[in-house]
This record gives structure tokens, sequence and C-alpha cells, in this order.
């Protein structure tokens, strides 16, 4: 390569191998003597220079690609300043080096997951807003996950069951948002993330698309700075994860028969609030099905429970069975009437997976009728009513009604 680019270094006569060399070298330089030689060769040192930089920076490029594959790119220490990072639910160690990596917590995903896997402790980092610090070594980024005055714990338990009126309430006296940004969040499902697809029946009923049913008790960690928007966002993101993994709608469509999935959520949320004991739940959903769909004289619910949804959703107070007056319980101006056939318009709370599973395969039965009988809550069932008078009667000598 040398000989090629002409550098112009004459070698030392070696017998006629050394002269034949120079005589070629010399006849290459023409007539214009030394100086033109001098020039060609300046130029041609500054080429060689330029060639071999550019293979140095090469090699140079080349080691630094393999240094980081064998090395693991990592900060060193505990880092500086402050920064807090959310890891959401069912995130695994990937997803969470991914999250530290996008806030310069970690450099790279691999010094954290090397370093989780190097800590046996690493399996107990929870979903949740952590403070961390920027710039930390993998080791102490999960050394300080694992450290409980990191995490930032704002969480709060949704029971089962609750309307989305007294969940707005709950919500607000934890976040300290008024009840109208929830209210007025709610006003469109769909933006919240319920997929329209949702909103069918099959009973010919006109849908009313409503966020009840669909906001999942759970315990939540609600994220610092959250809106009524992104928390209730969250909640129909865990419902949908939910009846996902059940294949609810799947289930229901393939299994009950024409019923639509959000008629089957329905039925949950009734068996939810009727069912005093867990044990219960798939009978009460059942009963719900057979007097709606099967040969109950009305074919309507006759449940009380709609009716409090409908005194609760109008500002007033609920009450029981036996404070309720007739105007109340067959009042012509409620939509959650318990005497209009078929099912009521929404859902009148938010059903747990229990009562889910309840609606989505319950137990086969011919029941129309339940009571409780005992006072844990569990209901004695019956196919006719001759039958429900013989239960109400043991009902009544435990003290039950």
């Amino acid at each position: 390569m040398i000989d090629d680019l002409d550098l112009g270094f004459d070698e030392p006569e070696r017998g006629e191998k050394g002269r034949h060399r120079r005589g070629f070298v010399q006849k290459r330089k023409g007539k214009g003597g030394s100086g033109g030689g001098r020039g060609k060769t300046f130029l041609a040192l500054l080429l060689a220079l330029f060639l071999l930089g550019g293979i140095g920076g090469g090699a140079f490029y080349g080691f630094d690609r393999i240094q980081n594959y064998f090395v693991t790119p990592d900060y060193d220490g505990a880092g500086t300043g402050e920064i807090t990072v959310e890891i959401k639910n069912g995130a695994l160690l990937a997803d969470m080096a991914d999250a530290l990596v996008a806030a310069d917590v970690v450099k790279s995903q691999k010094a954290f997951i090397e370093a989780a896997e190097a800590n046996s402790r690493s399996k107990n980092i929870q979903p949740g807003t952590y403070k961390l610090r920027k710039q930390m070594s993998g080791a102490s980024a999960v050394t300080a996950m694992l450290d409980l005055k990191n995490r930032i714990v704002n969480g709060i338990t949704i029971p089962e069951g609750r309307t989305s009126k007294n969940i707005y309430k709950l919500l607000s006296e934890k976040t300290k948002i008024p009840v109208k940004d929830f209210e007025a969040a709610a006003k469109d499902p769909e933006a919240l993330g319920v997929p329209d697809w949702w909103f069918t029946r099959g009973d010919g009923k006109k849908v009313v698309k409503s966020v009840e049913g669909f906001l999942y008790p759970d315990t939540y960690e609600i994220p610092p700075k959250a809106t009524a928007e992104s928390i209730l966002k969250l909640m129909v993101d865990n419902f949908l994860s939910v009846t996902g993994e059940m294949k609810f709608a799947d289930r229901v469509q393939k299994e009950r028969g024409g019923v639509s999935p959000y008629e089957a959520l329905i039925v949950a949320s009734l068996a939810q609030a009727e069912a005093g004991n867990k044990d219960d739940l798939g009978k009460v959903a059942r009963v719900a099905y057979n007097r709606v769909y099967g040969e109950f004289n009305c074919n309507c619910l006759e449940m009380d429970v709609t009716v409090n949804y409908y005194l609760e959703s109008i500002g007033k107070p609920t009450k029981s069975s036996k404070q309720m007056t007739a105007s109340e319980l067959d009042d012509p101006k409620n939509p959650y009437n318990r005497k209009l056939r078929g099912l009521v318009p929404t859902p009148i709370n938010n059903p747990g997976k229990q009562a889910l599973e309840g609606a989505m395969d319950p137990p086969v039965g011919k029941w129309l009728y339940f009571v409780a009988i005992d006072d844990k809550g569990h209901s004695a069932f019956a196919e006719d009513y001759e039958q429900h008078q013989r239960n109400e009667a043991k009902a009544r000598e435990a003290g039950i009604i």
C-alpha cells in the first residue's frame, strides 16, 4: 500500500534489485527535479496520515462497541437530585428498567436487570411511585426501590358493590379532587377507555352509556398529580384487564344464550347488591336471568336494590325494603322501577370478580325467589312461591326478617 502511494523513500542500494527500485522511482519523478518530488511526497504523507487517522477512529469506534457489548453501561454511585418514577401494575423487570432508563435513573436496562437478578429481594419490588435519584448505579436503584421510605404510598381501597357516586366521594376524600371533577370525567365512558362494543344489548332496550359497572373495585396507588380523569381511566383499565383474563365477554356470548356482556355486567351488579354472602352470588345471578329471560310472571326483576339505586342517583337517602313506600316501589318515573319488564338501563354498582364470575357462569337452577335465612347472609332459594313462603317463615323464626 505504501508503495502505491509513492511516498518517495529511496531504498539503499542492495545489488541489482536496489538499483532497479531507485531507477524506477527517479524515472517517475521525471525532469522536474527534486522540487516536484518533495511536493508530491508532502501530499502523500498527508493522505497517509488521514487514512491512518480514519483507521484509528474506526478501530476506536469498534472497540467502544465491543466494550459496551461485554461491559454493562452503568452509572457509579447513588446519583444526584430527586425524581419520581411510576412502576405500573404487572410490570416485569424489563418494564421497570425501561421506566428507569427513560427517567435517566439508570444508564441501561441491562444495568438494572443484572442488579435485580443479583439481589434475591428484588422480587419484593411493588408497583407504585418511587422517589429516586438521577444517574444511579443499577445496584443503587434496586436498593432504593426496596427501601419502603422511598415508595410514595397514596393507596385507596374501593370496596365491591359501591356505586359510582359513592366512589367519587371516596376518591375525593383521599385526593382532595372535587367530586364534580369525577362526575365531569365520567360523562364520557368511552373517553375513559370503555370500548364502544360494551354498550350493546340483546334485549332490544335502548343503551344508556354509563361508567357504572366499569370502575373495578380494588386497592389503587394514586400517582402524584393525578387527575379525576386519570384515576377513573386507571380503574377502567383494571376492569378491562380482569374481565379480559376471565374471558368474560367471550364466555357470556357463547354460553348465556343471546345475553350480551353488558347485560351480564348488569346482572353481576344485581347479584353484588342482593347476595348477603359470596357463596350465593352465582345463585342470585341465576335468579335474575330466570326472572327476566325465563318464565317469571312479569319478566321483571322485582328487586328493591334497583329502587335504592334510583333514590341515590337523585340525591335521596336509600331505604330498607320495610321502609319503602308503595309509590317508591312502583314509581312510573323511575327507569329502575322494579316492575319494569327486562333488565334495568345500566349496572347499579361496580361488581367484584366473584360477582362477575357468578354472572358469567351461574349454577344451573330454576330458582325464582330467595331470602336471607341466617346472620351470615346465606339465602334459601326456591323455584315456586309456596316454597319461598316456607323459607320466609324460617327466616322469621331466625329473626332475620
